[in-house]
């Protein structure tokens, strides 16, 4: 009946491969025989989340389970989403095509801040009690996890619980205690209790958060005596061992990243002090070549993908780099298969591996120098020159490449407008560059793209406690940096100040945030990293009638203030965090992992680059 439902719709929206499943490689089971029902929740459309990596590793992971079966879920597009409300028909797994609000588990992987109203809407269209203390028994339990759920706390009322950290062993973990739970016959709550043993889960309702009269947080204490102080992440130690699928859903429809991902480690030994994925997946964890060469020829042998994109926060800091891309093209030259790399490291930039990315089709280059001063670059602790950029992209244009594109930020802590005006500045020496190289060797048709975003202070990082700059400042240095671009080569792409500001509002917000979410979902608020959905007068009635103010939260905190996230352990010292804010203020850089340990904590977890 539902499934008829479903159709009946389908043609009278935009993309309706969105909704219907039955890809390749996509999992179908008998409900009768599995124990287990997971809704792997995604809160964005399905080209977003069939690109996300960690969707594709658990989901095969869960179905390996012959006692479970987890099926994928998106965020319906609007005009989905209103036929759906109009017929009647609840938010449903692509695979079977059944109501969640069924399922055992909802499972929300939170990627991006702007989501949030999202995880609302969802909620809401699956008939799932939105308010964790509303669901009664037969109710899904309401999980998140991810690189956001460290700090959201705004979330806390809504879920049932979070994992922190990686989920590989702990999603199995959780789900042979759901197992024994359900065996056992106890009440809701029992689970909870059971599931909140587990090392790295973080149960919130199980903790009590008081406030100062000033709105900063006085306390957060632990409810029971079986809860622990604080919730330590979870890692994997073994990337060559642990799960990886090998095979994954190809989708009817182009997404965003179209390819096969071959992840090739975890962690970043560089420490950039904006960076919230460098602080939180410390330790760096390699996989050996052999073990990634082989998952690249069973993915591609499974999907018929003409591209592999090697994934990781910094790709050409791999120790194992030279074999794999050897090893790689040996299979992808004589199939066709395109290489692929993420935003390149100025300083470990080489011709041999220009040549090797390119030796199927050239596409654009991408550097982050992230600051247009090095005086910036060293209190972001990026540890790169103006020498590096000009040396690597020279070596670009001498290679035949014509296409580059810049990533930088504005609204870096003790930065100045000279400091944004040396973005464009350096835009236009790389313009420079181009024509030093002899007209017979270069591509023609130069093209520069400076992306360049707001700065969000994010926990765990040196920059937790800095203030985050007003719309009005950001918008002045995004001005004055358009000013300074004169080159027609040169294109200026940037985010708008509203989205940032509210980014920031929930990336470092606590418990009291959720009825803001709540009026906002009241008021139908969703997709808010959507431009064309995005509404900021609406966002600032939520907190005007909720009585809160987002500069409260966008403000510089101090040392010893507790934040709304201290009940959470990443395994990064704050002690060390405090310190490299020092050295921020003090434009010191901090040497890399492999050049110098800096004591940061990470050697908690007793493995990784903290033992080479």
């Amino acid at each position: 009946m539902l499934r008829q439902k479903i159709e009946n719709i389908l043609p009278l929206v935009e993309k309706p491969a969105r909704y219907t499943g039955g890809e390749l490689n996509s999992v179908i089971k008998d409900k009768n025989d599995v124990d287990i029902r997971v809704a792997f929740c995604f809160a964005d459309t399905y080209e977003v989340g069939m690109s996300h990596l960690g969707m594709k590793i658990l989901y095969g992971l869960l179905n390996e389970r012959p006692d479970t079966w987890c099926e994928r879920v998106f965020a319906p597009w609007v005009d989905m989403e209103d036929k759906m409300r109009e017929a009647g028909i609840p938010l449903y797994g692509l695979e079977s095509m059944e109501p969640i609000r069924d399922f055992d588990f909802a499972a929300f992987t939170l990627q991006y801040e702007m989501s949030y109203s999202n995880i609302l809407n969802m909620l809401d269209l699956a008939g799932i009690p939105l308010l964790q203390k509303d669901r009664k028994e037969g109710d899904p339990f309401v999980m998140m996890g991810g690189p956001c759920a460290y700090s959201a706390e705004c979330l806390a009322p809504f879920a049932d619980f979070f994992q922190l950290g990686e989920g590989e062993e702990m999603m199995n973990e959780c789900m042979d205690v759901y197992i024994e739970w359900k065996k056992s016959g106890k009440p809701r709550e029992e689970f909870l209790k059971m599931v909140s043993q587990v090392p790295g889960i973080y149960v919130p309702s199980y903790y009590d958060v008081s406030y100062n009269t000033d709105g900063t947080v006085r306390a957060i204490e632990p409810l029971y005596d079986f809860v622990p102080r604080t919730v330590r992440k979870r890692v994997v130690e073994d990337l060559d061992n642990m799960y990886y699928p090998d095979k994954v859903v190809v989708p009817f429809v182009e997404i965003i990243h179209d390819r096969i991902m071959l992840e090739v480690f975890r962690g970043c030994i560089r420490g950039c002090r904006f960076c919230q994925a460098g602080q939180i997946y410390r330790p760096v964890r390699e996989k050996s070549p052999e073990t990634l060469i082989r998952q690249a020829k069973a993915l591609l042998a499974s999907t018929g993908y003409e591209e592999i994109s090697m994934s990781s926060l910094s790709t050409s800091d791999y120790r194992g780099l030279k074999e794999l891309t050897d090893g790689l093209l040996e299979i992808t030259e004589s199939k066709r298969v395109n290489l692929a790399l993420p935003s390149l490291r100025l300083d470990s930039f080489s011709m041999e591996l220009m040549d090797k990315i390119s030796k199927v089709r050239k596409s654009s280059l991408t550097f982050a120098p992230e600051a247009g001063t090095q005086r910036m670059r060293d209190v972001i602790n990026k540890g790169i020159t103006e020498e590096d950029l000009m040396s690597s992209t020279r070596m670009a244009f001498e290679g035949g490449y014509n296409r580059i594109k810049l990533y930088f930020m504005i609204g870096l802590p003790f930065e100045t407008i000279e400091d944004v005006c040396g973005i464009g500045h350096l835009a236009e020496k790389v313009d420079r560059v181009y024509f030093t190289v002899p007209k017979e060797q270069r591509a023609p048709g130069l093209n520069i793209t400076l992306s360049v975003s707001s700065f969000v202070p994010k926990a765990f990082t040196p920059f937790q406690w800095a203030k985050q700059d007003t719309m009005e400042d950001l918008k002045v240095k995004q001005k004055a940096l358009k000013d300074t671009i004169t080159c027609k080569r040169v294109k200026y792409n940037y985010h708008e100040a509203p989205v940032s500001i509210l980014e920031g509002v929930f990336a470092r917000g606590d418990r009291r945030l959720a009825e803001v979410l709540l009026k906002a979902h009241e008021k139908g608020i969703r997709f808010d990293g959507w431009s064309e959905f995005f509404d900021m007068d609406k966002w600032l009635e939520c907190f005007e009638e909720c009585g809160l103010d987002p500069d409260f939260y966008t403000r510089e905190r101090s040392f010893d203030e507790i934040l709304p996230w201290d009940m959470i352990d990443v395994g990064v010292k704050k002690s060390f965090l405090i310190e490299e804010a020092k050295r921020a203020a003090r434009a010191e850089v901090t040497p890399n992992c492999r050049q110098k340990c800096s004591a940061c904590g990470a050697n908690c977890f007793k493995g990784g680059v903290c033992y080479e």
